[in-house]
């Protein structure tokens, strides 16, 4: 039985796709039918059917040209490159009989061969002696723009490889001139002929150096050189994903309003407000909804604005010291707090309230939780990242599995920008916000300095990044 049923070669303009296919082409048995899903045209230019499908068929009915290739008695297959028919993409990656064939080349060579291209007109050559000549002119903007694309396409073929548990023939642009490679993809796709040597009709076209295809090849050295190619400062995260946990979202029944609440931030005033807005109408906001339910609401409540509130990270890290695990009472975390003191020699006391633990003593055991903070969101500890902690980043990528927040607001601009939020949904008479919850005796202006800010700062790197958040000062 055969392994596959058709191909696909995944590839991008320029990277010698063309010379691929008639290589394929070449075997006995292989029948490759050009870009048969380029929404400007159907296989190739001026080319009005494929296996007797047409264009205008194949726009309204794409699976049937899928069928039509995969039913041909000898293996077909066709070149797919990232801005073709999306409709065609999920089909062939969820489907393991088709054979995936991932052609790349260095991102420079193909934009500065699709810059001449351009120039001249000529995407092919046949005839050294009708080679047209022209140089590229490097636009720095419009190769990020091309090596952004080109990654995006790539990073997604890799994750759904990987997810469903396939994998693909790599092909560089430089195997294309390895008899053996060719030969082996052959052999991978189940063919049993042999080539004795490759396609002699299409030539390289613009063979020489870059240096001399570039007419301004030293800007272009110097803005490939700015480019950070190796991604050398991203923030790496190895946080575990969060999804939308829909049933703690609060939405006001009288007002269009939803807010979801970011855990370890200081919830309770809006919920309190959430609530005064409905109490004057004599109901109360609903929470603990499924998403269907939630979908209800936004329905009948045209004109919804959700919102979120950030908060410091220091200033979280802090509450949530304070009544995960300093508090040894309700809303302590009594397990995770006897880990911390004997696995991380956290120094806390038994009762909270014991007068030999004052703010130094607060200040040393705050900053040892800080600094197991690090390594706990890598993933690094035994200890669940747990979502009063987890960062804000995170937390937001969750919610946008369902809906994003309309607003993100600060909790330092809370009172004016819940004013102004209800004023958009033409609420006037808006009730004061209650003032902020306290946990434990010790302020974090008690005990703050920059050791304490470089700690959270290392902690939560992405969200001081992803924020903006400046160093910590009291309000």
């Amino acid at each position: 039985m055969a392994q596959f049923d058709y191909f696909v070669v995944f590839a991008e303009m320029r990277t010698g796709s063309n010379f691929l296919e008639a290589n394929l082409n070449a075997f006995d048995g292989l029948a490759c039918h050009g870009e048969a899903f380029n929404p400007h045209f159907i296989g190739y230019p001026k080319r009005e059917s494929i296996l007797e499908i047409t264009q205008a068929v194949r726009d309204d009915q794409p699976k049937r040209l899928l069928r039509a290739i995969k039913q041909t008695p000898e293996l077909s297959g066709f070149r797919y490159f990232h801005d073709h028919d999306p409709r065609v993409f999920d089909q062939v990656m969820d489907d393991r009989k088709c054979a995936k064939i991932v052609l790349t080349r260095n991102p420079v060579d193909s934009y500065v061969s699709w810059k001449i291209a351009q120039a001249t007109g000529q995407w092919k050559l046949t005839d050294a002696k009708a080679r047209k000549g022209a140089k590229a002119q490097f636009d720095a903007d419009e190769f990020m723009a091309h090596l952004s694309t080109l990654q995006a396409f790539q990073v997604t073929l890799l994750n759904r490889l990987q997810v469903s548990g396939q994998t693909a023939f790599y092909v560089a642009y430089e195997d294309l001139q390895n008899l053996d490679v060719m030969n082996g993809l052959a052999a991978w796709l189940g063919i049993d002929g042999r080539l004795e040597g490759l396609d002699k009709d299409l030539k390289v076209q613009n063979p020489s150096a870059l240096s001399e295809k570039v007419s301004n090849f030293d800007q272009m050295s110097e803005a490939l050189a700015a480019a950070d190619q190796f991604n050398l400062t991203r923030t790496p995260n190895f946080e575990p994903r969060r999804g939308a946990v829909v049933p703690t979202y609060f939405a006001s029944t009288q007002a269009p309003l939803v807010y979801l609440p970011i855990r370890g931030g200081d919830q309770d005033p809006v919920v309190a407000w959430l609530k005064a807005l409905d109490r004057a109408h004599g109901s109360k906001p609903v929470t603990k909804q499924t998403q269907n339910d939630l979908r209800e609401w936004m329905r009948a409540h045209p004109g919804h604005r959700s919102f979120s509130v950030l908060r410091h990270p220091l200033t979280r890290a802090h509450a949530v010291f304070c009544h995960r695990i300093l508090n040894t009472g309700q809303g302590g975390y009594g397990g995770i707090r006897t880990t911390l003191t004997k696995r991380y020699k956290m120094a806390l006391p038994i009762d909270p309230a014991d007068p030999g633990f004052g703010k130094v003593e607060h200040r040393a055991a705050f900053a040892q939780f800080l600094a197991f903070l690090k390594p706990n969101l890598a993933g690094q500890t035994a200890i669940r990242v747990d979502p009063d902690w987890a960062s804000q980043a995170k937390i937001i990528e969750g919610f946008a599995e369902f809906v994003l927040p309309d607003r993100l607001i600060r909790q330092e601009a809370l009172d004016a920008e819940l004013l102004q939020l209800a004023e958009t949904v033409g609420i006037k008479d808006v009730p004061p916000l209650s003032p902020p919850s306290a946990f434990g005796d010790v302020a974090l202006a008690d005990i703050y300095d920059p050791e304490i800010e470089e700690l959270a700062r290392a902690a939560y790197a992405r969200d001081y990044l992803l924020f903006g958040f400046e160093a910590w000062t009291p309000t």
